[in-house]
This record gives C-alpha cells, sequence and structure tokens, in this order.
C-alpha cells in the first residue's frame, strides 16, 4: 500500500510540473519551435517548420552578395561574390530535427528537455556547401589571365657578339590546389564576411645563367638555301618566317615548333598571298614559301645532330633541297617540324637572309671530338614521270583562254646521315624515307565560239592530250579571226 501511495504522489508531481509548463499529459504534436532554439544567430522560437525553413533561406540567400576577393598572381585583385560560387544550404534538415525537440519521450523527459532550454540555448549550425565547377570555372576564367609567364635567361646575338638577356620570374595558379583552399575555408573557418583568400600561386624561376650561356659560342650546325627565283611577295614570307625564328635559346630538354612560332599565318604577321602546295596543285595563301624556311632550319638541326621529333615532306617535290632533305609545314593537314635539343648544355638558333638566300646557324657548346663529320646524301629510289597532259574544255570561256598548270615528277626518296673519323666513313644511318606526288601537266580550255569550224578545231586539238599542241592551235585560230577582223575592216 505504501508503496502504491509513493508511485500516485509522484505522479501528482509530475502531472503538476506538466501543467505548470504548459504541458499536455496527452501526447499532442506541436507546430513550432520550442523557445531558445536557433539556427545559428536566428531565433527560431515560435515558428513553425516552413517558418523556419524560410528564415535560414532568406539569411543564406543574404550570403550571395557577400564579397570574397581572390588573389591571384602578382597579388591581382579579383572581386567575386558567394553567389558566384554557387552557395546553397547544406543541411535543411535540421528544421525538421529542431521542430521535433521536446515532443518525443515521457513526461519527465519532455519537460527535462525544456528546463535544459531556459539553461542553454539549442543552437543548429547553418551548414553551407559550394559548386566545385563554378569555383572552377572563375578561377580559370578570372584568375588565370594573371598568371605570369617565366622567360628564360636568354641569349642575343649582334654584329657577331652575344649578349645575355636576364630572366623573369614566372607565377601560375595552381587551380586543383586553390578550389580545395577555397571550399575549404568558405565551408569551415569563413564568418560570413567579406573576406580574402590567397589563392595557390606557385613561382617558377626562370631557367638558366649568364655562366651557362657563356658555353654557347660553337657552331653546331648551318644551312643556306637560295630563293632568287621567288617573287616579290614569297621573298617577304622567307624572310618574315627567318626573323620570327631569329634569336631563339633552347635548354637541353625543351622541343622546338616551328608552326609555334611562325604561325599564325595572317597580313598582321607579315606574310602576303604567295604560291604553296595544295592537294597536288601550287595555289596562292598567306604565308606562301615558309617551308623554305623550315626546310633550311631542318638541315641545320641535322648538322647539329639534335633530336627531330616531327618531320613531314611535302606533297610535291621542291628545288632549293634535294628529295628527302626537305620539311614541310602546313597549318591546314597539322604538319609541323619539330626538334628537341638533346644536348647538355644550351642552344641558340641564329636566322638571317642576304641576297635572297636564307641562314639558320645552330651555335651550342662543340663537344665532338676533333676529326668528327657528318654529313647527309639523299638517294632517290624511283622516279615516276607524267603521264600525257590532261586538258579540260570550258564551255564557259571563248576560244583563246587557258589556263596551266606545271607537271611535277613523282619522287620516292630517303637521306643517309653519313658519319666519318678523320675523313673514314664510320656509321651509314637511314634518317627518314620520303614519297612525293607525280602530278601531270593540266590545262583549262575555253572552247566557247560562234564558228562552227574553229570549235571543231580546238576540240580536235583537245582530244591529243597535247598541252603544247592546243596553243598552237589557239594561237593560229586567234591568228585567223584577228586576220578576217581586218579583211572585214578593209570592205
Amino acid at each position: 500500500m505504501k508503496k502504491m501511495k509513493k508511485a500516485g504522489n509522484l505522479f501528482a508531481l509530475v502531472l503538476g510540473c506538466a501543467m505548470l509548463f504548459g504541458f499536455s499529459v496527452q501526447a499532442k504534436s506541436e507546430d513550432t519551435m520550442k523557445k531558445g532554439i536557433f539556427a545559428g544567430d536566428i531565433d527560431l522560437s515560435g515558428m513553425t517548420a516552413d517558418q523556419a525553413f524560410g528564415a535560414v533561406e532568406e539569411y543564406v540567400e543574404g550570403l550571395k552578395e557577400t564579397e570574397i576577393t581572390l588573389l591571384a598572381a602578382a597579388d591581382k585583385k579579383v572581386v567575386v561574390t558567394a553567389g558566384d560560387f554557387g552557395i546553397t544550404w547544406a543541411n535543411p534538415e535540421l528544421v525538421m530535427e529542431a521542430i521535433e525537440i521536446g515532443k518525443h519521450g515521457n513526461v519527465i523527459e519532455r519537460y527535462k528537455v525544456l528546463k535544459d532550454l531556459e539553461h542553454e540555448n539549442k543552437v543548429y549550425p547553418i551548414e553551407i556547401s559550394f559548386d566545385l565547377q563554378a569555383i572552377s570555372d572563375i578561377l580559370a576564367n578570372k584568375c588565370t589571365k594573371y598568371d605570369v609567364k617565366a622567360v628564360n635567361v636568354a641569349l642575343k646575338r649582334e654584329n657577331g657578339q652575344f649578349q645575355v638577356i636576364e630572366g623573369q620570374t614566372g607565377y601560375m595558379l595552381d587551380v586543383e590546389t586553390s578550389i580545395d583552399l577555397i571550399n575549404d575555408y568558405l565551408t569551415g573557418d569563413w564568418n560570413r564576411q567579406p573576406c580574402e583568400i590567397a589563392l595557390d600561386v606557385a613561382a617558377i624561376e626562370p631557367k638558366g645563367s649568364a655562366e651557362e650561356l657563356a658555353e654557347v659560342k660553337d657552331v653546331l650546325g648551318t644551312f643556306t638555301t637560295s630563293y632568287t627565283t621567288s617573287g616579290t611577295s614569297r621573298s617577304a614570307n622567307v624572310e618574315n618566317g627567318c626573323r620570327l625564328i631569329n634569336g631563339i635559346t633552347l635548354y637541353p630538354g625543351e622541343e622546338f615548333s616551328t608552326y609555334e612560332n611562325v604561325s599564325p599565318f595572317s597580313e598582321s604577321n607579315g606574310y602576303y598571298m604567295a604560291g604553296s602546295y595544295v592537294n597536288g596543285k601550287v595555289v596562292d595563301s598567306l604565308g606562301g614559301g615558309i617551308c623554305q624556311v623550315s626546310t633550311t632550319l631542318y638541315n641545320a638541326v641535322l648538322k647539329a645532330e639534335l633530336d627531330v621529333t616531327e618531320r613531314h615532306n611535302h606533297s610535291m617535290i621542291v628545288s632549293y633541297v634535294d628529295p628527302s632533305a626537305d620539311a614541310a609545314i602546313a597549318e591546314s593537314s597539322g604538319k609541323d617540324f619539330k626538334f628537341v635539343n638533346n644536348l647538355d648544355y644550351p642552344i641558340y638558333i641564329e636566322g638571317y637572309t642576304n641576297n635572297k638566300k636564307i641562314t639558320f646557324n645552330i651555335y651550342g657548346k662543340e663537344t665532338r671530338d676533333a676529326g668528327y663529320a657528318v654529313r647527309y646524301e639523299s638517294e632517290v629510289l624511283e622516279v615516276i614521270n607524267p603521264p600525257a597532259d590532261l586538258i579540260y574544255a570550258d564551255a564557259s570561256q571563248p576560244i583563246g583562254y587557258i589556263v596551266t598548270d606545271s607537271a611535277h615528277i613523282g619522287y620516292k626518296a630517303r637521306l643517309w646521315k653519313i658519319v666519318t673519323k678523320d675523313g673514314v666513313e664510320v656509321s651509314r644511318t637511314q634518317v627518314n624515307s620520303s614519297s612525293y606526288k607525280m602530278v601531270p601537266r593540266s590545262a583549262t580550255v575555253g572552247t566557247a565560239t560562234s564558228d562552227p569550224a574553229a570549235y571543231e578545231e580546238i576540240t580536235a586539238a583537245i582530244a591529243t592530250a597535247n598541252v603544247d599542241h592546243v596553243k598552237n592551235v589557239i594561237a593560229s585560230i586567234t591568228a585567223r579571226a584577228a586576220a578576217n577582223s581586218v579583211e572585214i575592216g578593209e570592205e
């Protein structure tokens, strides 16, 4: 009986406390937050779940305009906002957790929760997240433009003397590590106020020194070709390409790309329209003749015994070097001439033109033994002579019109590297092989005329597949027409 009486007294006490603090004895769902519940600095007391959710959303929305200053290379400041980084609320589940506080357990447990809230607020942190792709895009598009490329210590040759040009330290943004740096800071230590973030920028020290470049004084390879038969525009292109390459210092292990150094082929870069090979024909294009530059450089590189990593022959034979000694570059087909400085010392490329001749010299430190010599020989494996001329009739043009394209003999050839020691051959190695198209001579001939006899005559001439005969027939028809015109005038 005493135990039952004590239990009844305890129940009465709890019931009284529950009534005092607003609890219902029956389990009833609460639809508002208890007093003392916060999301960050936001007081959620008395709010419904929807109201609490809206309050936190409004807070996060307000953070979107917070300025974040990024320190790129050379402390260049790039100002963005948290919204640019795609800020979002990362833990919206806190609302449902908060609304459930004080709703579970027995009366005593729920009473204890309320008493605890009177002494200490329940604060849920507002967690945020960011769009890593948005951060990456901003770094790539707005910050990397302040990167500074390292400029190596270089050489300049004037009046037969070398001068050392001091280098410059470079600065490069590490995008990947900077993404993590930004995200970790903004989701961790950030106080949600405007801030500055120093990005991960690496200093790139320039290569080389005056002492190292002082070793560059020997001619390792030299080669010259002539362009005396070239017109004004082609000559200008050869000279311009030579100028763009002249003066380059290449350190051990570095690769040189001819295309990268002479492009773009545009008027603003000093080029003119001139003849070049395209699909087995000679057509005018900006930069026509630039392949003579790459070919001359190729032969100088071979003599210096540098490592050629990419070389292509022309589609048709060229006249300024032997078969298989050429190196073509072409933007349309992706052809380039590349080589690597495979030596232990820097090299310097000197290029100049004089009296319609182009010369390249490769300077470096000569380490080859005295008596050592290298030369290159072209071997023609096959000669493919053109067949009969190709003649095309053009009824839209009058008799007398003729446009011809020259024939090109086809070749198969290879290039040999021959090494001698004190004049005695010690090795012979094949360097490359080349195949050049055979292209027959062709002509487009006008056939339009009101004279049936002249039409029959020119048609018969075309059928002979002989351009020279067609030219003679055209001359005959033209002369006869001119004589008839004079006779009619006299009458």
